[in-house]
């Protein structure tokens, strides 16, 4: 059980919604970088996805799982637009200039539309199932069931919507291998780095969030 000020969530949804958009950004460009990595086909997308476990975490914690729902859907709108833009401009890690923004481009185009169905799908279905859990003393339970089951729903719409049948050859002809070998990868780093300094972290992140002084209209967190 946490309170805060009206002032300290404020502070937090800035912080929050910089999170949710890099997170969302980095990840979106990142994810066209295929690479191999002990024989196996991966992404660089794979190495700033599971911060996504934090931040909506943090999020539903201060300001509960309603309200976290409209925050994480308003914040991803305007993090497609500026994803479509910086891998328009800088295609294939290269400055390809604003020129290139006058015509659609269907590939990153789809990176988006399959980013935006697999983040709302699992980050829905993170707060909708996995709330519950964020209640038991054992903090590990959510963010561990979460990465689990929410990382391989959302690997899934994710690779199929952005590549199934898409203009990028060999990410067309390997998407599910791809995929599955992301998702491995994201469990593989939430295991062994991510989650034993997962409740670190948290408390910190909490208590930079919260060091304002508790003063005016003060709410606790409850969940919905």
């Amino acid at each position: 059980m946490y309170e805060f000020s009206s002032a300290q969530r404020m502070k937090a949804l800035r912080w929050l919604v910089f999170w949710h958009m890099s997170v969302i950004v980095a990840s979106n460009y990142l994810v066209q970088f295929p690479f191999k990595l002990w024989g196996l086909d991966n992404t660089w997308g794979a190495f700033t996805f599971p911060f996504i476990f934090l931040t909506t975490d943090l999020t539903v914690r201060i300001f509960g799982a309603l309200l976290a729902r409209k925050i994480i859907f308003w914040v991803m709108l305007p993090s497609l637009v500026l994803s479509y833009v910086i891998s328009v401009v800088f295609e294939q890690g290269q400055w390809a200039g604003w020129a290139h923004l006058a015509q659609f481009n269907v590939q990153i185009g789809r990176i988006a539309l399959a980013s935006f169905s697999a983040y709302v799908v699992g980050q829905l279905m993170d707060i909708m199932v996995f709330n519950r859990l964020r209640q038991l003393p054992l903090w590990w339970v959510a963010p561990s069931a979460s990465a689990l089951l929410g990382g391989a729903i959302d690997t899934l719409v994710f690779f199929s919507v952005a590549f199934y049948h898409g203009s990028d050859a060999f990410m067309a002809a390997n998407w599910f291998k791809i995929g599955l070998a992301d998702y491995g990868f994201k469990i593989g780093v939430a295991a062994l780095f991510f989650l034993p300094a997962y409740g670190m972290l948290l408390r910190f992140l909490l208590r930079k969030l919260t060091s304002l002084p508790l003063s005016g209209s003060v709410h606790t967190l409850q969940s919905d």
